[in-house]
């Protein structure tokens, strides 16, 4: 994104929204690594079910664990799988678009249909059933999560690499002896480029909730990774008597998946000047205006 387009991010409410919480989201999960309040594994049976206080900001679960060092410890799992997942849809995502633009024909419109086939299975079943076969663990849950996400980017970006090359300026380069690698890094990915990060922000909220998810239901990080998803497993049954406890992890992950969702449109927003808020009402008039008939 270019400078214009990060000053028209950062002047829409919901793109500094989404910055400012995922810049405290890398902070705090660099923070965690060389400090949280107390030991976010350690069991204190002396002092479970802790309301809030000085001692246990968010108060302890049912062990006697300290809530907010293990939710600050979590946030070390959340960024990884956003970052590890969403890198490999993107590889995952252009390879695939690759294949399917800018290969001879039998093999785009074979690539088409897998792409149908396989984008018709949800994310997280998808990685439900690899965790299912190669174990529960955070690296199973990022490639799984990566693998299926880039396929829907691929799905998404393919009609628009192929509007893109048939542009003049593409033919002309292929004309000047430029090879498809290098159209589709010079002039393909670049021009597609805020599709691609709208879709990678999706990717990376999906990341989160699917790890989540995941590791709600037991396929997910394992037993010796700080995860959100888990930790709200193990609050949820407690949640008529103790609802305070569950509503910390809770609002963790619905405030991250919110923000990388507002991102995505932010971006895609700030991308294209045409979609000012200006804009679009200048467009919505021009819909209802009768013709024929002035202000």
């Amino acid at each position: 994104m270019t400078g214009s387009g990060i000053r028209r991010l950062l002047h829409r409410p919901t793109g500094v929204f989404a910055v400012v919480v995922l810049g405290l989201l890398v902070v705090l999960a660099a923070v965690s690594l060389v400090w949280t309040p107390q030991d976010p594994f350690r069991a204190d049976p002396f002092h479970q079910w802790d309301p809030p206080s000085a001692a246990h900001w968010f108060g302890t679960d049912g062990i006697g664990r300290d809530i907010a060092s293990y939710l600050l410890a979590g946030t070390r799992t959340t960024v990884l799988v956003a970052v590890g997942s969403g890198a490999i849809a993107s590889v995952v995502g252009i390879v695939l678009t690759a294949i399917g633009s800018l290969t001879v024909r039998w093999v785009r419109e074979g690539t088409a249909v897998l792409l149908d086939i396989l984008v018709a299975f949800p994310t997280l079943l998808t990685a439900m059933l690899l965790t299912a076969v190669f174990g529960g663990s955070l690296g199973v849950v990022i490639l799984s999560v990566g693998l299926a996400f880039g396929v829907t980017i691929a799905r998404v970006a393919r009609g628009e690499i192929r509007r893109i090359a048939r542009s003049d300026y593409v033919t002309a380069a292929r004309a000047s002896g430029v090879g498809p690698g290098g159209v589709l890094l010079r002039h393909l990915v670049p021009n597609a480029a805020p599709l691609f990060t709208v879709q990678l922000s999706l990717a990376m909220a999906t990341a989160v909730l699917a790890e989540a998810g995941l590791s709600y239901l037991g396929y997910g990080a394992g037993s010796g990774t700080a995860s959100w998803g888990t930790l709200l497993s193990d609050l949820q049954p407690y949640i008529g008597v103790h609802p305070w406890s569950a509503t910390w992890p809770g609002a963790a992950i619905a405030l991250v998946v919110m923000a990388l969702s507002l991102l995505g449109d932010a971006i895609r927003d700030a991308s294209d000047p045409r979609l000012t808020t200006g804009d679009r009402a200048s467009d919505t008039e021009r819909a209802t205006a009768v013709p024929g008939v002035t202000a």
